[in-house]
């Protein structure tokens, strides 16, 4: 498949904003593409490299070679030059890209060189492209579209489900199960102002403790155990003490879902970068183990006996992990009437007296959505967070010459864009004044001495007092007194918060902030 038409629906689905022109557009691109086409289409749509990083940054994309007058590229040559680019490394390496990057772009058109430019750089981005592509992809092969979200959520992959679809038909997606080994994308929780509201859009509800840990999908067959993050990356080798609870439990084909979490000596939780650290330590895991152990805690079961649990309420799958997991290694948990809010209010203030950040309000009805922000999860912190992304950040002055400071902040417009939200260089150590700087020196596109702007990939969550007006942004809203609680290094820029849901957090409709 020729790159020409890929660029060319990536700037068309960019330009619209009615989802069912952006469904009409790609159900068309996928008639044209085969099914090998498919893991490298899928991707660059939604700006994304299947190769991650590749090293390279703007001083290579700048100054490109006149355009090609013919479309010559495809897409496989593409990615071919991509992995090139990636295997780069050494002494004259910025240079090596640099070749290598020019060569691409000299065999690009104009409108290719654009759509390149934007992939490396990341300014390539759709909103919610992974759930209108489903859409796309019903439409285009003849399927029910909620048969292949299914397929999705418990592939892990869309490009996966995508090949087979378009390659051997919807009587594919039958084939498409949940098994134990085989991780599946999980579900998330929307957020809810206060428990008050949480307990009222629900009913019938489990207020359960939120815990600042890591997420971890624990899959058990037989001897076999494996756990998984929320970005379905294979951390087994790394969670000792997850294996051994696994093992020990009296079944033998189960899929949990939880969080690990570190203690400290009087049984409060550690702070999260305690647990971060020690999930991402791969060298000496014995060292690290005994220097931060960590305690897994369950609240699903997405299996038991090999048999999927997926459809049963939340009420029932709570039933199955407690037949399975002892009480002390499930979390807390009260449940409570629609009108009782009383009692979920006085859990959440235990809660926090416990050390841990808030509360997950879940309906008892709910099936289990993988791979979704289900309403029938409504998560509540008592102070609000946002997950945002970095934008730009300017270079500090004083005791922090030389080093990055000041972070613009934005969140996720609907069409994948993102609106700045405000500025903030408080809550920043040492230690992270000198990790962003690095960070951002790799994401940096360009630099004007003041400010350097980067490729919106790193997620940084934030903690503000509230909304004000502000004719200085775009979004005509600013955060008031916002700080740095962490970076989040596990989630995607996809995954930070929308305007919609920061103005809705504070009662406002887009576009009109008061």
């Amino acid at each position: 498949m020729l790159l020409a038409p890929l660029a060319h629906v990536s700037r068309e689905v960019s330009d619209t904003s009615a989802r069912s022109r952006k469904i009409s557009l790609l159900a068309g691109l996928f008639r044209t593409a085969g099914p090998q086409d498919v893991p490298v289409v899928i991707p660059y749509l939604a700006g994304r490299l299947p190769q991650g990083r590749i090293g390279v940054g703007w001083n290579a994309l700048k100054d490109p070679p006149p355009a090609a007058e013919r479309a010559t590229l495809t897409v496989h040559e593409v990615d071919g030059a991509f992995t090139a680019l990636a295997a780069v490394a050494g002494p004259g390496a910025q240079g090596e890209r640099r070749r290598l990057v020019q060569e691409l772009l000299g065999a690009a058109t104009e409108e290719e060189q654009r759509f390149l430019v934007g992939l490396i750089s990341g300014e390539v981005r759709q909103g919610a492209l992974d759930a209108v592509a489903v859409e796309a992809l019903a439409e285009t092969s003849g399927a029910v579209a909620a048969s292949v979200r299914r397929a999705v959520m418990l592939a892990g992959s869309l490009q996966r489900v995508a090949e087979r679809l378009l390659a051997d038909g919807p009587a594919v997606l039958e084939e498409f199960q949940l098994t134990v080994g085989r991780p599946v994308l999980p579900m998330l929780a929307q957020s809810a102002g206060d428990v008050t509201e949480a307990v009222g859009r629900l009913g019938e509800c489990a207020v359960e403790e939120k815990l600042d840990g890591i997420r971890v999908q624990v899959h058990r067959n037989g001897a076999t155990v494996r756990a998984f993050t929320r970005t379905l990356d294979d951390i087994t080798d790394r969670l000792p003490e997850v294996t051994a609870v696994a093992r020990a439990l009296d079944g033998d084909r189960f899929v949990l879902d939880g969080e690990v979490i570190a203690l400290d000596e009087e049984g409060r939780p550690r702070p999260f970068q305690d647990v971060a650290g020690r999930v991402g330590s791969r060298t000496d895991v014995r060292s690290a183990a005994a220097a931060v152990p960590l305690s897994p805690v369950f609240f699903d079961i997405l299996a038991a006996d090999g048999e999927d649990l997926l459809d049963l309420s939340c009420a029932e799958r709570h039933d199955a992990l407690a037949r399975l997991v002892p009480e002390p290694m499930r979390v807390r948990r009260v449940v409570c009437a629609g009108t009782d809010a009383e009692a979920a209010e006085a859990f959440l203030r235990e809660t926090l007296a416990r050390g841990h950040e808030g509360v997950v309000v879940k309906g008892l009805d709910t099936p289990y959505s993988a791979g979704r922000r289900g309403a029938g999860w409504l998560k509540v912190k008592p102070v609000h967070t946002l997950d945002l992304v970095v934008l730009a950040a300017e270079w500090g002055h004083g005791r922090r010459t030389g080093r990055l400071s000041n972070l613009h902040l934005g969140a996720r417009r609907e069409d994948g864009s993102f609106v700045m939200l405000g500025k903030t260089f408080k809550g920043l150590t040492d230690t992270m004044l000198e990790w962003q700087t690095e960070r951002l020196g790799e994401l940096a596109l360009r630099d004007d001495g003041f400010t350097v702007t980067v490729r919106p990939e790193l997620v940084v969550e934030i903690a503000y007092d509230g909304l004000q007006r502000s004719s200085r942004y775009p979004a005509g809203v600013t955060l008031r007194f916002a700080r740095v609680i962490r970076y989040r290094e596990d989630k995607r820029a996809e995954e930070a918060d929308t305007l919609g849901t920061v103005l809705a957090a504070h009662g406002r409709d887009a576009g009109q902030p008061g």
